[in-house]
Parts: structure tokens; sequence; C-alpha cells
């Protein structure tokens, strides 16, 4: 199991979402985005920028990216991964659990949100 650290934005006020689970990755997601990082040469202060956007089949789609913490940022260090989530989008994702998977088809990282009451068929849209 992972060692898992919260910081908070020292500047946030919202005690509502410094209250709220953060967003869990597995073994598989970890190694993966290591990996990325280090093929992309990311320094230690960037790491994985997990939101939510308007769109998408069901009405919201998952956004990942790299990049460095901005104001009103939930931070929290998994296993040393650095994970960006804004406060507008921790509501929609709170407690979610990203998944790396293989198939024969394709691979990618995969989503489960609790807090989704509909997904579709791509599984990077959902509704809440």
């Amino acid at each position: 199991m992972s060692e898992e650290l919260h910081q908070h934005d020292e500047n946030s006020n919202n005690s509502a979402a410094s209250a709220m689970p953060g967003v869990n990755l597995t073994p598989k997601a970890l190694e993966a985005v290591r990996k990325m990082i280090e093929k992309e040469g990311l320094g230690a202060d960037q790491g994985l920028r997990i939101s939510v956007v308007g769109g998408g089949c069901s009405g919201f789609q998952y956004s990942l990216g790299f990049d460095g913490r901005k104001d009103g940022d939930i931070l929290t260090v998994l296993d040393g991964v650095n994970v960006f989530i804004d406060e507008i989008s921790l509501p929609y994702i709170a407690g979610t659990t990203l998944d790396y998977v293989e198939g024969l088809h394709n691979a990618g990282f995969r989503f489960d949100n609790p807090r989704a009451s509909r997904t579709c068929g791509c599984g990077s849209s959902f509704s809440a």
C-alpha cells in the first residue's frame, strides 16, 4: 500500500474541500505515471494533474496531464508522486481510484469513481 500525505494550500479557506477524500492511484497507475514523468524529464515540483471538464458523452470528462502546483490546488503525495486536483474538480472525483490497465487492444488509465451516477463505454466520461 502506498504512503499517502495530504498537503492543502495554506491560502485556501475551503474547509469542505479539505475534508473530502482525495484520489488514489493503484500501484500500476503510480508506476505508469513515474515512467511518464521520467520520460518527460519533469522536475520534483511537477506532478499529475487530475481534473474534470465539461463535455464527453455523459456530461463530464476526466482530464489528465502533467503540471505544477497552482493556487487553490489540493496536493496529495502518493508514494513520492505529486497529484494535483483543483478545488472545483475535487467534489466530482473525491474517492476515485485511478488504475492503469493493459489489454490486447489498448492500454490506458481507468477511473473508478464512486460519485459517478452514470458512465459511458469510453470510460473517460461520466455524470454526477
